[in-house]
């Protein structure tokens, strides 16, 4: 246990003295990141508030180091831990510089006066977040995602061993949202602090996290890498999918596969079937696609959006009876497309049913 620096054992949260959920187990090293995920309404937020002690924990416990949650005061805390939260503030009359330099009150004295050093943080973490010009700019006046890295700016301000946010990618282009979860992977791996946020972005998730930490519905679903976790029948379980799917190869949401009796048939390799396969899913016309082998990056689109796909396993000759199934489909399809494909003797079958399509249209 002494390699874990933050924990959770048996940790219940929620308001008024009831559970929303319980028994959160977290254990996370220095440097690691966590990413709550999960439905509206799940209990995300009140996790992140309640390891900040903006929540009574109910039960359980928090630990950061080997000192629990409860023995910090708020100036000791403050000086472990950074929190950028979803309420949003509403400062009057502060400029971005004096919004991010309170980030730097718990290294000064009574009086709040800031040193050159402090000054000199300020600068580097603004900069950090591409917020430099922003410095003499009234908060008041910015916009949502311009916010939202000021308020980055002072949590690294901070200098924090664990940082906590809250929807951090929240009302960010997408430029922004890349920069700062590359900002948050960064810190974690060189500067060896440990991060605990929210997102609703599951394939972002996949790729920043060291852990995921899925909630629904009262209940903590799992916790593990996102390897272990972020596959297509957990997440559809987790969000209760009913139109549409999650493609952890791709890492993306996938809007329903067209309905009705397919008259089209894609024939494709190597990626060039799946700009068509779009094409076809935005007109609301099914397809059947194939021959394909598994290994190809088409299939595992085409699992997603095609009617019907049909297969063989990666590097085998095409069999007789695959053969013949793809050949029927598309002698029964008003409309054949055939994308350019490389040629080899694994797939010279195919290359036989384009020909022999072709010489029948």
């Amino acid at each position: 246990m002494a390699d874990y620096y933050f924990r959770t054992e048996g940790l219940a949260v929620g308001y008024g003295g009831r559970a929303l959920l319980e028994n959160i187990q977290i254990h996370l090293k220095k440097g690691e990141i966590l990413t709550l995920i999960g439905p509206n309404g799940a209990g995300k937020s009140t996790i992140l508030k309640s390891i900040t002690k903006q929540l009574r924990i109910l039960s359980g416990r928090v630990t950061v180091g080997e000192k629990e949650l409860s023995a910090f005061s708020y100036q000791e805390l403050s000086r472990k831990m950074a929190v950028v939260l979803t309420d949003r503030v509403r400062p009057e009359l502060m400029t971005c510089h004096d919004i991010v330099a309170t980030g730097r009150y718990p290294y000064t004295g009574r009086l709040g006066i800031l040193s050159r050093r402090d000054e000199d943080k300020v600068d580097e973490a603004m900069a950090l977040v591409r917020a430099e010009a922003l410095g003499s700019r009234l908060f008041t006046s910015l916009s949502d995602g311009q916010k939202q890295r000021v308020l980055l700016a002072r949590a690294i301000c901070q200098e924090p061993e664990i940082l906590v946010l809250d929807e951090p990618t929240s009302f960010l282009d997408i430029k922004y949202k890349l920069e700062l979860l590359h900002i948050l992977r960064r810190m974690a791996k060189e500067q060896g602090i440990t991060v605990v946020m929210s997102l609703h972005e599951i394939d972002l998730a996949g790729k920043v996290s060291d852990k995921v930490l899925p909630v629904k519905e009262g209940c903590v679903y799992a916790y593990g890498t996102p390897e272990e976790i972020l596959n297509e029948e957990f997440i559809r379980r987790l969000y209760g999918l009913e139109k549409g799917s999650f493609d952890p190869v791709f890492g993306s949401i996938e809007l329903p596969r067209p309905e009705g009796e397919p008259e089209t048939m894609v024939i494709s390799a190597g990626g060039k079937g799946i700009p068509i396969y779009r094409h076809l899913q935005k007109k609301g016309l099914p397809f059947i696609a194939g021959i394909l082998y598994q290994n190809d990056i088409d299939y595992q689109l085409a699992r997603q959006l095609a009617s019907r796909v049909i297969s063989v396993e990666a590097f085998q000759e095409i069999n007789e009876a695959v053969y013949k199934e793809a050949r029927t489909a598309a002698l029964g399809c008003r409309k054949v497309i055939c994308t350019d494909i490389p040629w080899g003797s694994c797939n010279a079958r195919l290359k036989k049913l384009v020909e022999e399509i072709k010489g029948r249209r």
